[in-house]
């Protein structure tokens, strides 16, 4: 028996002093699972991942169990892992370290408290969405909160990444429903950041936490925001239009006028091609809905009508709004979903439904789509082997938009060489086109361990603020190894 697996035998050892036995979990399969997250899926589906294996995957119960977990890291120099829900996308759980414990919180899984009045709940990391969603349901509200992976993602990770959902343009991000949270440091100190609804005490803490990627802590509680629900009243919209540019006037035109549909979308004709195959008719695809109380609706549907008859030059035909009710009907993911992509991946060389996605204002967002497109098609070399190259524009504000990068190619290449050769370098010309015209390099995917190279630049001289924060709540560098800061040059498990 080496020295390696006797330090890490004495660290699961250690680990079941602090929790029970049937709390840590080290067998091979589990262990596989918790190396890497939804970034290198294909990769880990063919079961050839070459990073190491986490020691130990660990699954706290409370607050003090994540507190004492922390501090036996922090004191032995253990890289942690925070883990709740498994949706990330970025490599943000995956381990980059000899040593490291995986924390998952899918067992602090309890909703704490539904408050009608004061239109919040509060719930454990470990909540899944859906199950707040459904409870919200039966009494007449909803979260406002719908990612595609709703069905099986967590509370804990959707804060920590900063997630957003499809319903963002009317209910905002995940940063606009936190309304107080609790956090634990990796020195052990607990946190509570307390429900109000707002104050001016100072900077806004919560956004210390908020889209952390389990860089400074490990969120254990969160509440937030509810929002009544009005599905009798929703209202869809589905236009063709001739190009990316009049979908987006179109979906500036609604904001700017003060709109706020829960849905703004428009879909370049090869992205539309995968979703609305059966009317898109070559052209780009733009769709609204419409949801609230019946006089908000009826308002807002008046203002998209508008916004489209002021572009109409550029508007092709209008269809029938059922056919878009009936596919954000089929959009999320489900457990099911997840199990066939990985089985395709196993029976097929072919990766389909990768995606940068960036944001800018509304005059740069068409500037740096064409760019982008035009150098990915003559620049990339497997150009060849991309089967599907376009993007969509899914959450606009006042200033500005983001635009989500799609690309699907087939693999001519050995499994654990995928990323290299595809998807990171598109995803850099994605990134460099963005960063040089100013946009942000990822709107809400975060930069887990893949984009930590261009993070300096993403910040620039704010990178002073980010830096100080990891050297004041983590100076050990416990805590997420790769994830959102730069690592040395040449670590060996860089990918």
């Amino acid at each position: 028996m080496n020295s390696d697996t006797l330090v890490k035998e004495a660290i699961v050892n250690d680990i079941k002093q602090i929790v029970s036995e049937q709390q840590v979990v080290v067998d091979h399969d589990t262990l596989y699972d918790a190396a890497s997250d939804r970034y290198r899926k294909y990769a880990k589906a063919k079961g050839v991942l070459d990073n190491p294996l986490p020691t130990a995957v660990v699954y706290p119960e409370t607050v003090n169990e994540v507190k004492a977990l922390l501090m036996y890291a922090n004191e032995n120099d253990i890289n942690v892992i925070p883990r709740s829900g498994k949706t990330a996308t970025e490599g943000g759980l995956e381990n980059w370290k000899d040593l490291a414990l995986v924390i998952d919180g899918s067992r602090m899984n309890k909703i704490l408290n539904i408050d009608p009045y004061n239109m919040q709940a509060t719930v454990q990391a470990g909540v899944p969405l859906q199950a707040l969603e459904d409870e919200l349901r039966k009494i007449g509200y909803t979260t406002g909160h719908s990612p595609q992976s709703k069905p099986v993602a967590q509370y804990g990770g959707l804060v920590s990444t900063r997630s957003i959902g499809q319903f963002s343009t009317l209910y905002g991000g995940i940063e606009d429903m936190v309304v107080g949270l609790e956090c634990v440091f990796p020195n052990g100190h607990v946190s509570r950041i307390k429900n109000v609804s707002r104050r001016a005490g100072g900077p806004d803490i919560r956004h210390i936490v908020i889209g952390n990627e389990g860089t400074l802590c490990y969120i254990t509680e969160v509440t937030v925001k509810i929002f009544k629900y009005y599905p009798e009243n929703n209202k869809f919209f589905g236009y063709l239009v001739n190009d990316v540019e009049t979908g987006i006037k179109v979906l500036r035109e609604v904001m700017a006028n003060g709109y706020r549909p829960s849905v703004a979308r428009t879909y370049s004709p090869e992205d539309a091609r995968q979703h609305f195959y059966h009317f898109y008719e070559d052209k780009c695809v733009l769709i609204f809905m419409a949801e609230g109380p019946k006089g908000i609706v009826e308002a807002t549907g008046a203002g998209i009508e508008e916004a489209v008859e002021k572009f109409k030059d550029g508007v092709y035909k209008q269809v029938d709004s059922q056919l878009i009710a009936n596919w954000f009907n089929q959009l999320n993911w489900t457990q099911q979903t997840i199990d066939d992509e990985v089985q395709g991946m196993i029976d097929n060389d072919k990766h389909d439904g990768y995606t940068t996605e960036i944001s800018a204002d509304w005059e740069t967002i068409p500037k740096i789509y064409n760019n982008v497109i035009d150098r990915i098609r003559n620049e990339f070399p497997r150009a060849n082997d991309l089967t599907m190259l376009g993007g969509h524009s899914s959450h606009s504000y006042i200033n500005g938009t983001n635009m989500y990068f799609v690309y699907n190619y087939t693999i001519n290449c050995e499994p654990e060489d995928e990323m290299r050769i595809y998807h990171h370098p598109i995803q850099a010309i994605i990134v460099e086109e963005t960063l040089k015209l100013d946009g942000s390099m990822c709107h809400h995917h975060g930069i887990g361990k893949y984009r930590n190279e261009w993070t300096k630049q993403e910040h620039e001289s704010a990178y002073y603020m980010l830096e100080t924060l990891k050297k004041a709540f983590d100076p050990k560098g416990i805590m997420s190894y790769g994830n959102i800061y730069p690592v040395q040059e040449g670590y060996k498990y860089q990918k």
